[in-house]
């Protein structure tokens, strides 16, 4: 593995005979060649620049293409694959209980010796919250800006995993991966440390945009790098996957510097009053504007919930956020602070379960009990699908008393994602050859395949994936091959269910839409003994003593139907539950899950 600052490669060729050798500087991995049990030998092996007689290169989709969410693609050459992002999206209602979606990496994992490295655009989590659980199974390099692996490292000690060797990278730098050499480009999005990839592979460059939008005017940082796109489209762009996520929307979208404006304004209407700001935690530039808000008005800053601490944390460690002293107090003090001194940043914008503002909207809060003096700032808009609970939430703010500022009323709230027109000149910059929309539900992609095509791109340049798709692609074309094993992967506390074989999804449906019997017998001597104990939860019944003496019958018919010398337990589990599952279907058109219980004395 290789890591290169790209203007080194600038110099010319002429005149290299003479030049003196040049000392390894920090930035640079090069392989020890004096080992020689690494088996990594291949990864040094550059393609040549221009190659195009090579291999095909294959395009694996694992996530984040008909959905907004969990990504991870796939790109694979010969011996080599590296993976572009391991995100995880939130459970929905169809994933009742559960913790976190991620990807299935079983493609991966069948095909481990020939992974890389694993490549990360930034650090929000439908891009990283996956990366825990693939480094439990896979082990590989880790490569990103500051702030992502920052991030990253908050989750890898909370999963207790070491020894996993990071590369820390800056725009416009280089890493070469197998066959596969990785340019780093600076983007703008909602999150510091953003990345798109110009990546040459055998076939010729594929350039991933990652989220990103065109932010001329950013709060920091430096602008999205056009030179750099620019120049890669001149030099020739075999495919362009680019993110749709905001495709539907016309126009550009608006700069962060926007909610600066608008956050400044309310901060003088409300000198009186508290404010309780909830954000994304991992947009730390606005946190950055936030805070220097409230220096400006003299107020204090308090942070509630966990993520939003830990953010703030990982990003002053590497100087990506900067807090003067003594603006920052501990949560617990606040109740003892006058309104006009006090600004609460909160995690839960997007009405979060057990997030702060949520329990502050429910009165479950510990330290911040909302009232009429409170003006509660949402600086975020409800991701797609997340409408319900943000606005449950702002309906109990409003219960209580306070006064809401939301994206609907303010400009409280800029979106990371690139608008039609910056897709318009994405596309008209890189002038790529084949094209593939990535990052947005189906209609995403479709709108963003429409949009190619009323650019010029022939229809049969363009390809809109499906998770689990595998598109081959060289210089002569591209198509569709054999899929790989594809979906999610559930993660409850410390388990993991693979979506497709687990029948616990199936389970904790039934539970919550029907409910649940139990039924408890004896069995001694092989015979029931005693009358079966009978419970149930969760379903609507009337328990008249006509009904309890019919199910009281059932179940005895079903005992004595059953011959427990020639049969076991298990046989009489299944009588039960079938006897008495017919019952109520019949008798109530209901269907609860029904469990036999049989102890044996």
């Amino acid at each position: 593995m290789i890591l290169e600052n790209q203007q080194e490669n600038r110099n010319s060729q002429k005149g290299a005979k003479n030049r003196k050798p040049r000392m390894p500087r920090n930035n640079e991995f090069k392989q020890n060649k004096k080992s020689k049990s690494s088996g990594n030998e291949k990864q040094n092996k550059r393609p040549r620049n221009g190659q195009r007689g090579g291999k095909p290169v294959k395009i694996i989709f694992l996530g984040g293409v008909g959905e907004i969410g969990k990504n991870m693609t796939a790109l694979e050459c010969g011996d080599d694959i590296i993976i572009i992002d391991a995100g995880a999206i939130f459970p929905t209602e169809e994933t009742p209980g559960f913790d976190l979606v991620v990807p299935d990496i079983s493609y991966l994992l069948d095909n481990a010796k020939k992974v890389r490295g694993l490549i990360l655009t930034h650090g929000h989590e439908d891009h990283i919250g996956g990366v825990p659980y693939l480094l439990k199974e896979l082990k590989v390099p880790v490569i990103g800006t500051k702030l992502t692996l920052a991030l990253v490292d908050n989750k890898l000690r909370e999963h207790r995993i070491n020894d996993v060797k990071e590369i820390t990278v800056t725009p416009n730098q280089t890493v070469q991966l197998g066959c596969f050499k990785v340019r780093t480009v600076n983007v703008n999005h909602s999150i510091a440390g953003s990345l798109a990839f110009a990546i040459q592979t055998p076939q010729g460059i594929i350039f991933h945009s990652g989220d990103y939008k065109i932010d001329l005017t950013p709060v920091a940082g430096e602008p999205i790098d056009l030179k750099t796109i620019s120049d890669v489209g001149s030099s020739g762009v075999l495919l362009y996957m680019g993110e749709s996520t905001n495709i539907e929307r016309a126009g550009f979208t608006m700069s962060e510097t926007v909610v600066g404006t608008t956050l400044d304004r309310l901060f003088g209407e409300n000198i009186k009053r508290r404010l309780i700001i909830a954000t994304f935690a991992s947009n730390v530039h606005r946190l950055q504007q936030i805070i220097d808000l409230a220096v400006k008005y003299r107020r204090k800053v308090a942070l509630s919930g966990r993520s939003m601490l830990n953010v703030i944390e990982a990003a002053e460690k590497i100087g990506e956020i900067k807090i003067p002293d003594d603006v920052l107090v501990d949560i617990t003090h606040i109740k003892n602070m006058r309104d006009s001194e006090i600004v609460v940043i909160s995690t839960g914008s997007q009405g979060e379960p057990m997030s702060a503002l949520t329990r502050m909207a429910n009165g479950d809060s510990s330290y911040v009990t909302v009232g009429a003096n409170d003006t509660v700032i949402i600086s975020a808009s409800p991701i797609p699908g997340n409408e319900k609970p943000v606005y449950r939430v702002i309906n109990n703010l409003y219960r209580k008393g306070a006064d809401v500022v939301y994206e609907s009323l303010q400009n409280i709230h800029v979106s990371g994602h690139a608008c039609r027109e910056e897709h318009k000149i994405m596309h008209n910059l890189l002038k790529p050859k084949f094209f593939i929309p990535v990052h947005g539900e189906y209609r995403h992609l479709k709108k963003h395949a429409q949009l190619a095509e009323e650019l010029g791109m022939p229809e049969n340049r363009i390809m809109i994936p499906d998770i689990g798709n595998c598109i081959e692609i060289t210089q002569k074309g591209m198509r569709r091959v054999e899929s790989v094993p594809s979906g999610s992967r559930l993660i409850d506390g410390e388990g993991i269910e693979d979506e497709k074989a687990s029948t616990v999804i199936e389970d904790r449906i039934q539970l919550s839409e029907e409910g649940l019997f139990i039924v408890s017998v004896a069995v001694s001597g092989g015979e029931v003994v005693g009358e079966p104990a009978i419970n149930s939860r969760g379903f609507v019944f009337d328990f008249h003593h006509d009904y309890d003496r019919e199910i009281r019958a059932v179940i005895k018919r079903a005992i004595d139907g059953y011959d427990l010398s020639r049969g076991n337990v298990d046989g009489l589990k299944r009588a039960i539950k079938q006897s008495l599952r017919n019952y109520l279907l019949k008798k109530t058109k209901q269907s609860p899950m029904v469990v036999p219980v049989v102890v044996e004395l």
